[in-house]
C-alpha cells in the first residue's frame, strides 16, 4: 500500500490522478458535460490520421489531387485514414458546436470562468482556420475556388489588404506556393490547438466545472473516476457508432461532389460553397453586399463571443431558472441552423433577404444579453 502511494506521488502520475482520476466534479453533471472529452478524442484522431496521411501526400498543384487518389487506391488502409480524417473534421465541429451551445445554455461563460470561455473561442477560431486550409489540400474544384474566394476577402482591409493576400498566396494567384504554405500551416496548427486545449483544461480545473443548476457546488463533489468516467464512456461509444456510420456507409455525404474533380482555374463552379460547418458564418458574410463590411461582420461574430462573459449581467447562470433567456437561446439555436441552410442556397431572392434578417438577429442576441440580465435580476429581486 505504501509503495502504491509513493508511485502515485510521482510528478507525471500525480498530475494524471489529480486531473483525471481524483478530480472533484459536481455530483449533478449530465451527459452534456461529456462533449469536452469527446472534443479531445476528435483532436487526437485528427492529429494521428493527419500525420499518416502526410506521409503519402504531395503538396504540389500537379500532384496533390493524384496523391490523394493514390492514398485512396494504393496505400493499404489509406481509404480508411482519408475518410476518418475528412469525416473527423465534421465530427469535431459537431462536438465543439454542441459543447459551445451547452455552455451558452448553462451559463458556463459567467464569472469566474471568463478566461476559460475566451480560450475556448480561440480554439474555435484556430479550428476554423485549420479546417479551411485543410479543405484546400485535396486540390479539387471546390478546394481551389474556395481558397481563391476566401483569401481574397483580406483585400478588403484598408492599406495592408493587398499585401496580406499576396503573402497568403505566395504570389499573384492561388498556386503552388499557396498550397505549400497551407500544407505547412495545416500540419502545425493542430499542435497549437492541442496546446490551447491543455490551457483550456487547466483553466477549467482552476475553478472547477459548472453544473446544470449553475450553483456553487464546492461542497457536493465526487471524484471523476469511476463515476463520470463511466458516464463519459457511454458518450464515447455512442459517438464511435455515429462516426463509424459516416466512415463506412456514407463517407462522402458531408463533402461536395465538385471536390472530386481536379482543380481547374479556367472553369468556375456554378455555386461555390464551403464545408457545412462554415455555412452560418458564410451566410452572414454573403448577406452584406460590401466586402469590407462583410469581413467586419465575421470579425464581429468572434468579438461577440469573446465579449459574452464581460457583458453578462445576470445573477443566475443556468437557463433552467431564466425563462426569458431560455426562449432567446432556442431562437439563437434555430437562427444558426437557418443561417447554415441559407449558406448553401443560391445568392438570390428570397434567400438573401432571409439571410440578412437571420444575421441581424444573431447580433441582436448578443446585444440583448446585458439588458435581459438586468431585467431578469429585477424580476428575481421583486419576487
Amino acid at each position: 500500500m505504501t509503495r502504491r502511494l509513493s508511485i502515485l506521488k510521482q510528478p507525471i502520475l500525480s498530475t494524471f490522478t489529480d486531473h483525471l482520476v481524483d478530480y472533484p466534479s459536481p455530483s449533478n453533471l449530465s451527459y452534456w458535460w461529456g462533449f469536452g472529452s469527446l472534443a479531445g478524442i476528435c483532436l487526437i484522431i485528427q492529429i494521428l490520421t493527419g500525420i499518416f496521411l502526410a506521409m503519402h501526400y504531395t503538396p504540389h498543384v500537379d500532384l496533390a489531387f493524384l496523391s490523394v487518389e493514390h492514398i485512396m487506391r494504393d496505400v493499404k488502409g489509406g481509404w480508411l485514414l482519408r475518410y476518418m480524417h475528412a469525416n473527423g473534421a465534421s465530427m469535431f465541429f459537431i462536438v465543439v458546436y454542441l459543447h459551445i451551445f451547452r455552455g451558452l445554455y448553462y451559463g458556463s461563460y459567467a464569472s469566474p470562468r471568463e478566461f476559460l470561455w475566451c480560450i475556448g473561442v480561440v480554439i474555435l477560431l484556430l479550428m476554423i482556420i485549420t479546417a479551411f486550409i485543410g479543405y484546400v489540400l485535396p486540390w479539387g474544384q471546390m478546394s481551389f475556388w474556395g481558397a481563391t474566394v476566401i483569401t481574397s476577402l483580406a483585400s478588403a482591409i484598408p492599406v495592408v489588404g493587398d499585401s496580406i493576400v499576396t503573402w497568403l498566396w505566395g504570389g499573384f494567384s492561388v498556386d503552388n506556393a499557396t498550397l505549400n504554405r497551407f500544407f505547412s500551416l495545416h500540419y502545425l496548427l493542430p499542435f497549437i490547438i492541442a496546446g490551447a486545449s491543455l490551457v483550456h483544461l487547466a483553466a477549467l480545473h482552476q475553478y472547477g466545472s459548472n453544473n446544470p443548476l449553475g450553483v456553487n457546488s464546492s461542497v457536493d463533489k465526487i471524484s471523476f473516476y469511476p463515476y463520470f468516467y463511466v458516464k463519459d464512456l457511454v458518450g464515447w461509444v455512442t459517438f464511435a457508432i455515429f462516426f463509424s456510420i459516416f466512415v463506412f456507409y456514407a463517407p462522402n455525404a458531408l463533402g461536395h461532389p465538385d471536390n472530386y474533380i481536379p482543380a481547374n482555374p479556367m472553369s468556375t463552379p456554378a455555386h461555390i460553397v464551403p464545408e457545412w460547418y462554415f455555412l452560418p458564418v458564410y451566410a452572414i458574410l454573403r448577406s452584406i453586399p460590401n466586402k469590407l463590411a462583410g469581413v467586419a461582420a465575421i470579425a464581429l461574430v468572434f468579438l461577440s463571443l469573446f465579449a459574452l462573459p464581460f457583458i453578462n449581467t445576470s445573477y443566475v447562470r443556468s437557463s433552467s431558472f431564466r425563462p426569458i433567456y431560455r426562449k432567446l437561446f432556442w431562437l439563437l439555436a434555430a437562427d444558426c441552423l437557418l443561417l447554415g441552410w441559407i449558406g448553401c442556397q443560391p445568392v438570390e431572392a428570397p434567400y438573401v433577404a432571409i439571410g440578412q434578417l437571420a444575421s441581424v438577429f444573431f447580433f441582436v442576441y448578443f446585444a440583448m444579453v446585458p439588458l435581459l440580465g438586468k431585467l431578469e435580476n429585477k424580476l428575481i429581486l421583486n419576487r
